[in-house]
């Protein structure tokens, strides 16, 4: 993370309950404020993710997508409403942020993460969270954070249940993605939310985890769920804990890819 100038009387104001934590303070502030979080996707899960970095004060938030709006996101996908129905996600989500706090800064990135593109693309920022909606592309950029020693906070959801997890594999032996799944399903095997359906305020709870996994890594506070992959039913509002290591064998079929 790079220096980022001291926090304004606004901003002091603005993040005064963040700071009276000694957890968070005014350090931990600054850090929120220097930090580079790299979003991929702007749908189900990148919504709640990019407002709560937002509201929190992350520095500069990038945005990669290449979906325009549709009305048939806006029944989960909170970062955009009816009036950019059409429009790029990326710029409807850059004026949400903008509405929300006008002191973060958004890069936006009109396309999707390939393997052409994805060294460059993460890069460039500390912490990438994962919202992808397919298997491809959640492989590709767990391998490249993996390589480029950049840690990700990946969730999925399907119908009513989802699942949070961070990679770190590069330091302490942690384990990897592929610990966890270490085969990519074939396609069709998971349905996608279009054919599966979805509940909206779903994408709202794995979201809003999946943003606090962020926000602790970059203040250093708490324990991130290295090696742990949170399960969560929403029907039965019922969480559940999965330890795996390095070197597991875990059914990649056990848990769907898609962001809604």
């Amino acid at each position: 993370m790079t220096d980022a100038p001291p926090l304004s009387p606004e901003e002091l104001e603005r993040y005064a309950r963040h700071i009276v934590l000694p957890e968070v303070g005014g350090p931990g502030q600054q850090r929120l404020k220097a930090a580079r979080v790299l979003i991929i996707g702007a749908g189900g899960l990148g919504s709640p993710v990019a407002l709560y970095l937002a509201a929190a004060g992350i520095g500069t938030i990038g945005i990669v997508d290449d979906d325009h709006v549709s009305l048939s996101n806006l029944q989960r996908q909170v970062l955009h409403d009816s009036d950019q129905v059409g429009q790029l996600k990326t710029a409807s989500a850059q004026r949400a942020i903008g509405r929300i706090n006008p002191h973060v800064r958004v890069e936006t990135h009109q396309s999707r993460m390939t393997a052409d593109n994805a060294d460059e693309l993460i890069a460039r920022y500390d912490i990438v969270a994962d919202g992808s909606d397919n298997f491809a592309t959640r492989y590709l950029a767990a391998d490249r954070c993996a390589a480029l020693g950049k840690p990700m906070v990946t969730a999925a959801v399907g119908r009513f249940d989802g699942s949070v997890t961070t990679l770190k594999p590069f330091e302490n032996d942690n384990p990897g993605y592929r610990d966890l799944f270490p085969k990519q399903p074939p396609d069709g095997l998971v349905p996608c939310c279009a054919e599966a359906g979805i509940l909206g305020a779903l994408t709202g709870i794995i979201g809003s985890i999946q943003a606090l996994e962020v926000l602790k890594l970059i203040a250093g506070i708490g324990e991130p769920l290295v090696g742990r992959l949170l399960l969560y039913d929403g029907l039965s509002q019922s969480f559940e804990t999965i330890r795996y290591r390095r070197g597991d064998q875990s059914d990649p079929s056990s848990s769907g890819p898609e962001s809604g």
